[in-house]
This record gives structure tokens, C-alpha cells and sequence, in this order.
């Protein structure tokens, strides 16, 4: 095989990924909006996710060293439970997913990622957590559609959900002209207990 065939680096992240029927309740209340605006950018339905810390262009070598500290991290974390509920926009171009439950858990939870990731000397850009699924982008020039989508996405509340699973995940973005595809390098089950209660708690993206 050809060394020059394969990829020095790889974009990773790590995430938490709504169960299928989350994901297929969401997508029935945008069958309109695919129909209305055909020319966004969609995602594909089983490429979303929430991305806990983004972690950019890695050497390959680099990856294996985050496996052991994530298993363990995800081993001491129990389920989240979480649901999907409105939408907006960022720049005007990307519409996004709101997320809703167990905020103070998700957010301690990405926390601990981060630090598990810094301790492995991985170096990135450590903004701060706004809990999202992107669903699509608007093509250049295009400053109405995400946000006539997000309006009539408003009122979505979608049912509660348990994240049962850390994932570790590569995309090919920057490596073809195609859509975005991304895989799981790998995935860790949450450790033993209750999945904790959703709370009332309403913050979206961008909120204090």
C-alpha cells in the first residue's frame, strides 16, 4: 500500500449523538423545510451530533493516546438525559438544534472531557460549550433561509432521550469537495445508574 495515500491527520471531536428515534422525530418536523429550500446544505440525518470539544487536525499517532482517558471518563459518567427542542441561527447561514434537559450535566460533562484531552498534551481551541445539533448551512449570499427555517422550528420540543454513549469521531472536511462524513473512531458506553432527570432549564446556544 501506498504511505502517501494516507492521511498524516485527522479532524477529531468528541460528542454525544441522539438515539435514532430522536433524531427521526426531528427530522419529520423539517420535511417541509427540505421541500421549501432545497438548496441548503443539509447535514445527514445520521452525521448529528453535539459536539462536546473540537479538537481540529490531529496527527494520526495522536488519536490512540485519547482512548484510554475517555474510557475511563465515560465509565465514570452516567447517561444524560436530553431533548431536542427549537432552533436558531449562527451568522445567519448555519441552523442549528437547540437542546434542552440536563444542561448543568452536559456542560460539567465537557468540561471533564476537556481536561481528560489537555492532559493528554493535545493542544486546541477551547471555546466555550453552546449545546447544539447544526443541521445545515446556507450557501454564500444566502442570509434568509436559516432563519425562516428557525422560525418555524421554534415551538419544536421533542421528547426526552438518553445519552448513553461518548463518542470519539473523525470527519473528512478539508479532504474532498463532497459532503462532510463523519465516523465514529470510537465509542464508549456511559457507566452503570440512572440516567439523571431533565431539568426545566431553557438556556440555547449562546445563552448565559
Amino acid at each position: 500500500m501506498n504511505d502517501q495515500t494516507q492521511p498524516a491527520t485527522v479532524r477529531v471531536f468528541i460528542a454525544l449523538a441522539p438515539p435514532d428515534h430522536a433524531k427521526e422525530e426531528l427530522a419529520r418536523e423539517l420535511r417541509p423545510a427540505y421541500d421549501s429550500h432545497p438548496r441548503m446544505r443539509w447535514n445527514r440525518i445520521e452525521d448529528w451530533h453535539i459536539t462536546l470539544a473540537f479538537l481540529g487536525e490531529l496527527p494520526v499517532g495522536t488519536v490512540p493516546l485519547l482512548r484510554p482517558p475517555l474510557a475511563d471518563l465515560a465509565a465514570n459518567h452516567r447517561p444524560l438525559c436530553l431533548a431536542l427542542r427549537g432552533s436558531g441561527n449562527f451568522d445567519d447561514r448555519v441552523l442549528w438544534s437547540g437542546i434542552d434537559g440536563d444542561l448543568d450535566g452536559l456542560h460539567m460533562l465537557a468540561a471533564d472531557v476537556r481536561a481528560a484531552v489537555k492532559n493528554c498534551g493535545v493542544v486546541f481551541e477551547d471555546r466555550p460549550l453552546r449545546p447544539h445539533l447544526t443541521l445545515a448551512r446556507a450557501r454564500r449570499g444566502d442570509r434568509t433561509s436559516a432563519e425562516e427555517i428557525a422560525e418555524r422550528l421554534d415551538g419544536f420540543t421533542g421528547r426526552q432521550w438518553s445519552a448513553e454513549r461518548l463518542h470519539l469521531v473523525g470527519s473528512n472536511a478539508g479532504r474532498s469537495r463532497g459532503p462532510i462524513h463523519y465516523r465514529d473512531i470510537e465509542a464508549w458506553p456511559f457507566g452503570n445508574g440512572n440516567p439523571t432527570g431533565v431539568r426545566t432549564n431553557r438556556k440555547q446556544p449562546g445563552e448565559a
